[in-house]
């Protein structure tokens, strides 16, 4: 046989074992087994979350504020079949009770931690988008030890050192007096200009079941929260995947938290998971390996 032959019987066999592994990875991903299940937080309100897949470390994701763990559809699907994969409704988002008396950064990270407790999960890394990030900070600091790395989607942009407490009453009292016009407004300035329509409707869409009065709590649970110092106090890695509609301040954030490290995604508003799925999905996968290598 001549080496010619050789070498294209190696590169057809070779190409062939890509496909049948391509299809493969297919076929996993189509057939993971997103389970719904419910824990109790710290006090008492009852959490809704998902499960997809198994092993560790588990990969937890939290939704912003007014959104739901249905944001989160394409990350369960894509990596449960190789991480258990955990997406919850925050207390008075989605499915979530709402009957809650203190609202607040330190209460949303405890439904976060009962998930993770609910599930048994000994090494973890938490993905926040929007104010899941802070939220994702305020559960790690719950979880010594467990967390290998808090990973914000599009958020940190700049630590700050305290929440205006009066834009945050301002912006609950719109949202009380006339919630689907302050979401329209509010969702219209997260997404560049020229993105799909569609995608912005859909948005909007996911974000009008929540109630109006969780909404308020939300806001004032804002009022007042020191960002920075929650983040000072945090041993766990710090990454962020963001858009580029917020300016990220690497630097200044870097005086906080010297790991502190971004990937910027070009062209880019609030919700990757729903604008750019595949590429934001390979971002994901790269953070992972940087904080389990």
């Amino acid at each position: 046989m001549s080496t010619k032959i050789k070498l294209g019987m190696i590169l057809m066999g070779a190409a062939m074992a890509m496909v049948l592994a391509a299809g493969a990875a297919g076929k996993n991903a189509r057939e993971v087994q997103v389970i719904r299940k419910t824990c109790r937080s710290a006090d008492g309100v009852e959490i809704v979350y998902s499960v997809a897949g198994t092993g560790e470390p588990a990969l937890v994701f939290v939704h912003g504020g007014l959104a739901n763990r249905g944001f989160w559809d394409g990350q369960l699907k894509a990596f449960g079949p190789r991480y258990r994969t955990i997406a919850l409704d925050l207390a008075g988002h989605g499915e979530s009770g709402g009957n809650r008396t203190t609202w607040g950064m330190p209460e949303f990270g405890a439904d976060v931690k009962a998930v993770i407790d609910a599930e048994k999960a000994k090494k973890v890394i938490i993905f926040g988008n929007s104010i899941g990030g802070p939220v994702a900070v305020e559960a790690a600091l719950l979880l010594p030890g467990r967390v290998l790395g808090v990973v914000g989607v599009d958020t940190f942009q700049t630590f700050s050192e305290r929440i205006p407490a009066e834009e945050m009453r301002q912006r609950a009292d719109l949202f009380e007096k006339d919630y689907p016009a302050a979401l329209k407004m509010m969702v219209g300035m997260l997404f560049h200009k020229d993105a799909d329509p569609a995608i912005v409707a859909d948005a909007e869409k996911r974000m009008s079941g929540t109630s109006p009065s969780a909404a308020k709590g939300m806001f004032l649970g804002l009022a007042g929260y020191e960002e920075a110092a929650a983040v000072r106090r945090l041993r766990a890695p710090m990454r962020a995947i963001n858009g580029d509609l917020f300016p990220t301040d690497i630097k200044a954030n870097r005086k906080i938290k010297p790991d502190f490290a971004a990937v910027i995604m070009t062209h880019m508003g609030h919700y990757p998971m729903l604008e750019r799925p595949d590429e934001f999905n390979r971002l994901i996968a790269k953070t992972i390996a940087s904080l389990t290598r």
